[in-house]
């Protein structure tokens, strides 16, 4: 008898020492502690286009997303790349609609083991009852965010995402890849004495209405990393603002950058990114820059102009963007630098799927 006890006091010590070990406990991008006993493999995502921030880290991660919220959903020729290879992921239920919103219900429903929310949510009362209300539940939310600071909580977000999924070790060779390419572009920029371009950066470029810019925040972190100097940050207070083609022409920028997308087409404006041929891009640059107005700017004079697709923002993908800036800003520098190298090898490296399409565009010489 004594015998039988020692032996179940042996396997229940083995069997705590295993949950112990299965157990996950992280802090997420806003200090709250999350556990959960084992890493989650039935999730929600507060964010959809944030499935290929998790295919840099899982082989398969429509496995293991059972719902999403599409206010900020893939982008189509993403999603048919993603739908071609994981049929599964038109089993994927929506759990929120419109600009925000998520139902608590319809997450509770689907009994997931994690809920993954973004930096931008903490703020929003609706989602704040939502998250309280799921928790209530019994159902673990933790916070990334590789939007608001792109460069200060990427790498932080995804090793939390590594943790609670079971990709520690993919989560930190990803690190490690971004943080290298990093490190050799604030190390080349280190001097003092390196010249900093005034860089004038026009989102969701077209050439009627201008021009939208950026303030602080991504893309202005970008400019700064990448060595340069945000003009728009003089008269721009917040993240986003419009200035005037006159205020642009007075400006009188070393460096004229664009961003673009898909969503520029209706509007006339600069068309690139995913799914867009490289003749579509060109073309549609290529009128941007000879409208009136911009034509006349020194920047586009001396080329040293280009345009970038503009959703970058919201995946740490963006290093090959902050490569791609510093080698416009400083050639000399840089000009071993490859981003097109630097994408092919994330696609080849991390990421499941392969995306078509053009990224960036320069004057033709």
């Amino acid at each position: 008898m004594t015998l039988t006890r020692a032996l179940l006091a042996a396997l229940a010590l083995v069997t705590s020492l295993a949950a112990a070990r299965a157990e996950v406990t992280v802090t997420d991008i806003i200090g709250r502690q999350v556990t959960l006993p084992q890493p989650a493999k039935h999730i929600v995502l507060g964010e959809g286009r944030h499935l290929a921030v998790l295919g840099l880290i899982h082989d398969d991660p429509v496995a293991l997303v059972a719902g999403w919220r599409l206010d900020k959903a893939l982008d189509e020729p993403t999603m048919q790349a993603y739908r071609e290879k994981f049929p599964a992921i038109d089993e994927i239920r929506p759990v929120g609609s419109g600009n925000r919103d998520i139902s608590a219900e319809a997450i509770i429903a689907l009994h997931p083991d994690l809920v993954v929310l973004t930096l931008i949510d903490r703020n929003d009362p609706g989602t704040e009852v939502a998250r309280q209300q799921i928790e209530a539940a019994g159902i673990p939310v933790a916070y990334v965010d590789f939007f608001s600071h792109p460069q200060e909580n990427s790498i932080p977000s995804l090793r939390v995402l590594g943790k609670l999924t079971g990709a520690e070790e993919r989560a930190e060779e990803f690190a490690t890849f971004y943080e290298s390419r990093l490190a050799r572009i604030r190390d080349r920029l280190a001097a003092p004495d390196i010249r900093r371009p005034r860089v004038f950066f026009h989102v969701h470029a077209a050439p009627v209405n201008c021009c939208s810019t950026v303030g602080t925040g991504v893309f202005n972190d970008f400019i700064t990393t990448a060595g340069g100097q945000n003009i728009g940050n003089d008269s721009v207070k917040g993240v986003l603002g419009n200035v005037s083609l006159e205020y642009l022409i007075g400006a009188d920028p070393d460096i004229y950058i664009a961003t673009g997308g898909t969503h520029m087409a209706a509007r006339g404006g600069l068309v690139l990114g995913s799914g867009v041929d490289a003749r579509t891009a060109q073309a549609s640059f290529d009128r941007l820059i000879s409208a009136p107005g911009f034509s006349s700017l020194r920047a586009v004079e001396d080329g040293r102009v280009a345009g970038v697709w503009h959703l970058f923002n919201d995946s740490p993908v963006h290093i090959a963007l902050i490569e791609y800036l510093a080698k416009t800003f400083h050639p000399d520098l840089f000009e071993d630098v490859d981003p097109a190298a630097t994408l092919a090898e994330i696609n080849a490296r991390f990421s499941p799927v392969t995306v078509p399409g053009t990224w960036w565009v320069a004057p033709k010489k």
